[in-house]
């Protein structure tokens, strides 16, 4: 990897050029290198990894547990940030080619360099991440000569604009395979986007528990952010946007600090909206609760932030399948969250969590104060949350069927 001022360097002159080739990644060890064409190369392409959400994150884990004895991969993005940790340790080359419109002339440069490169690397499987990558380029994997094309959902259209909803069922006929996130993201596919069934497979995303139990020591986060021992800490892991319903998560910790004056609300993630999070300070205050809800910003490791926390609460309007929902509740912590997405494919109510509709700030409050008022309540709910990602949502679990996806498509092709 590339030092941050180098990187950011390198994306500086790639920006000025237009569309020059970046490779930020490249430095594999020679024992993992395998030869050009000897093995399936797999091409991802996402519209940009900047505030590594969930899909960002497990990309990234795709990447770096593929077994390189059957794969090699390459990343196309067209946006990213320079020095972003989460490319560190990640062994496969990243072209970063900026696009800012896909129907100028600088577009049909880029889509001519994702041609010569599909053909130069003999790529096998174009795999897909959000709208650009989708309607725009799979177009031009296809007509490059890809053989197998795959695209990843990963909520119910939330970001769509009127010309996605347009393109979407004519770019759908060329995937071989649509993986979503979650039933209900497989169910939306279905009936809104008509995509036949045989093509579409719900794929859940996965948790290394091992890694993030030693992520989670690393740190004393009750030290480190100065936590009383009394304090009982309610902690989510959301980037700051509207759709993730950090507002009602306020009005619920009002409810909650009236009545546990001693309660801490934290808040990780980086502030997508700007605006959305200046409401936010300022509902915080008129609430009055200040002192007891703190916004951490985007963290590199969250998960001493988890190892600290006694509940975690998922308020968001809209999922497809919650990353950190599931690493919640691997870091065994009784869960809260709302009844949206594939929220209720991870929480059984009452068992490892409670679920809550959304927008309702009065029940997400008051199922927050049943669980800090009853320790050995949240305590068996969290061992509960932990034994449903051992059997549910490992990593490895995610992987092998991945790979099985891919080996499956391939031999339909005979690649």
């Amino acid at each position: 990897m590339k030092d941050t001022a180098e990187a950011a360097q390198t994306l500086e002159q790639g920006e000025k050029i237009g569309h020059t080739e970046i490779l930020w990644t490249d430095q594999e060890p020679s024992s993992n290198r395998v030869v050009s064409g000897k093995v399936p190369h797999i091409l991802y392409v996402i519209d940009q990894i900047c505030q590594v959400g969930g899909a960002e994150r497990v990309l990234l884990e795709m990447i770096r547990r593929l077994p390189r004895d059957h794969f090699r991969c390459s990343v196309i993005t067209f946006r990213t940030e320079p020095g972003l940790k989460a490319l560190e340790n990640v062994y496969s080359p990243l072209r970063v080619l900026p696009l800012r419109r896909t129907y100028d002339i600088s577009a049909i440069r880029t889509a001519l360099l994702i041609r010569d490169l599909i053909r130069r690397e003999n790529v096998s499987i174009v795999h897909t991440f959000f709208e650009t990558s989708d309607l725009w380029a799979a177009p031009i994997a296809r007509l490059s000569g890809c053989p197998v094309l795959v695209s990843s959902r990963r909520d119910t259209g939330i970001l769509r604009t009127r010309k996605h909803h347009l393109a979407y069922p004519i770019v759908n006929r060329l995937f071989d395979r649509v993986l979503t996130v979650s039933e209900k993201v497989r169910s939306y596919a279905l009936n809104h986007d008509h995509l036949p069934p045989e093509r579409v497979e719900t794929l859940y995303n996965g948790v290394d528990l091992e890694a993030l139990d030693a992520k989670a020591a690393e740190v004393d986060a009750r030290l480190s952010l100065g936590l009383k021992t009394t304090s009982l800490v309610i902690s989510t892991l959301a980037n700051i946007r509207y759709v993730k319903g950090i507002d009602v998560l306020a009005r619920a910790a009002a409810r909650v600090c009236f009545a546990c004056p001693d309660a801490v609300f934290l808040v990780v993630g980086g502030v997508l909206e700007p605006g959305a999070f200046r409401k936010l300070q300022s509902l915080v205050d008129s609430l009055g609760i200040k002192d007891n809800f703190r916004f951490l910003g985007a963290m590199p490791n969250p998960y001493p932030v988890l190892a600290a926390s006694d509940i975690f609460c998922l308020p968001s309007r809209t999922e497809g399948f919650s990353n950190a929902l599931i690493e919640a509740m691997g870091s065994r912590l009784a869960c809260v969250a709302t009844r949206v997405g594939g929220n209720a494919e991870a929480l059984t109510e009452g068992v490892n969590g409670f679920l809550v509709e959304s927008e309702d700030a009065d029940a997400m409050g008051n199922r927050l104060l049943r669980l800090l008022r009853d320790p050995n309540l949240r305590r068996g709910m969290g061992q509960a949350a932990r034994q449903t990602v051992e059997s549910h949502f490992s990593m490895s679990a995610m992987m092998a069927r991945l790979t099985g996806i891919y080996q499956e498509l391939l031999a339909a092709k005979n690649v």
